[in-house]
């Protein structure tokens, strides 16, 4: 059983979970973290096949967001950072729309013969100037709406608008444009701020980092099946009897969560990414690609040689690619073959001899943010019982980690 001297019990054992915990304990908080799987992550894991490194989903790391510098060792997780920019699937040819920032040699070159036109930088800079000023995103003479009728409104159109629209359904796993606009333009401050990147040793390095502090205090394959109110705190029933505590974090995952407080679940979208190992891989750059054809020829959002970015993610000499789509309606994926077929379409590669390491199908992958944005949601449920995770804050790594701090803090404060 779990020590019942715990001023803090943690429920989950993921970005958010690990955060309040590293807080509360840093602050002299006697905290235990139970955790259902059989490592730390959450939704942030790795899987290690064939000497492959495999996240759980693709997922990015971009060092621009303020919360991460603040919660861990930036430096020693050894980021790899993918070209800055993407990749195009054109109808005749690929182009690499390049970060404008980061890349200006490359911006002529854009508009001569990259499918973007002077009218096109023109109606992406309505969209996004408002990125630039992130207290300033909605006001009352212009609410936050849809993603979708934000682009309509600024006029993005064409090309442009397909490359784009697909961009960000590879971000925020949905493709009709219902996710809140206000909440789409702070995750483009955070792309022009900052370039994604992969850690050396996968993304499961950061939460390890996370943990580390906490080694002695985090027990795993700990399932907890019920909270119950008491007379001086809460009982936590877990696999080998009930652990008392005057607080309990709920930081599992968003349907768990919700089951496990009684709570509203949360929309999610869910999406499935599939991994393969390829002997011969084509000069490629380090970038992820996107199909910005009329008709494209499969379900694929994105896709990228993952080891021409982040080498140690392969052995020498062997390449790591990786492909990500949206579930249908009914929560199933299109067929692996399909995949692999769009993916290597998108990057002008022979996909016939690519090697299947791993499939992860995601159900509840990201919490599902409409407009209007409301970045910070209530994480007290009760006295002495709160919850925290991307689904309080923003759909994001900086949303995850942000809840945990402001849990822990608002404990503290009490």
């Amino acid at each position: 059983m779990v020590s019942d001297d715990a001023d803090v019990l943690v429920i989950g054992a993921g970005l958010a979970g690990l955060r309040c915990a590293g807080v509360l304990a840093a602050a002299g908080r006697e905290v235990r973290v139970l955790e259902l799987g059989d490592d730390v992550g959450g939704r942030v894991r790795t899987d290690a096949i064939d000497g492959f490194l495999c996240d759980r989903g693709f997922q990015v790391l971009n060092s621009a967001y303020p919360e991460l510098r603040r919660a861990v060792d930036i430096p020693a997780l050894g980021l790899k950072p993918f070209g800055a920019g993407v990749a195009v699937r054109r109808e005749r040819s690929a182009a690499i729309w390049a970060h404008p920032l980061r890349e200006p040699l490359r911006v002529p070159a854009m508009l001569i013969g990259g499918g973007i036109r002077p009218t096109d930088v023109l109606a992406l800079s309505r969209w996004g100037i408002a990125a630039l000023r992130p207290g300033r995103l909605t006001s009352p003479e212009r609410p936050d709406t849809t993603l979708a009728a934000a682009l309509d409104r600024a006029r993005v159109r064409g090309e442009v608008r397909r490359v784009v629209d697909r961009f960000l359904a590879g971000v925020l796993l949905e493709d009709t444009g219902s996710t809140s606009n206000a909440f789409s333009l702070l995750l483009a401050r955070m792309f022009l701020r900052g370039v994604p990147a992969l850690p050396a040793e996968g993304m499961q390095a950061l939460p390890r980092q996370l943990a580390a502090p906490l080694d002695d205090r985090i027990a795993l394959n700990y399932p907890v099946t019920r909270i119950e109110r008491s007379a001086d705190g809460w009982d936590v029933w877990g696999s080998d009897g009930v652990t008392h505590a005057p607080n309990v974090v709920v930081a599992a995952g968003p349907v768990d969560a919700a089951t496990l407080t009684g709570s509203a679940q949360p929309a999610t979208h869910g999406v499935v990414t599939d991994w393969w190992a390829s002997d011969d891989i084509p000069t490629t750059p380090p970038m992820l690609w996107v199909d910005g054809r009329a008709d494209p020829a499969g379900p694929v959002l994105n896709t990228a040689v993952i080891s021409k970015a982040a080498p140690s993610y392969a052995p020498p000499g062997r390449h790591l690619i990786a492909a990500s789509a949206l579930l249908d309606s009914s929560g199933a994926a299109p067929p692996e073959a399909v995949t692999r077929q769009h993916a290597g379409a998108i990057m002008g590669i022979d996909s016939r001899n690519w090697k299947p390491l791993i499939r992860n199908v995601i159900p509840h992958a990201l919490p599902a943010q409409p407009p209007p944005l409301r970045a910070r949601r209530p994480v007290r449920l009760g006295d002495g019982l709160w919850w925290c995770g991307d689904h309080r804050d923003t759909a994001s790594i900086q949303g995850a980690l942000v809840s945990g701090r402001r849990t822990a803090e608002q404990i503290l404060a009490t």
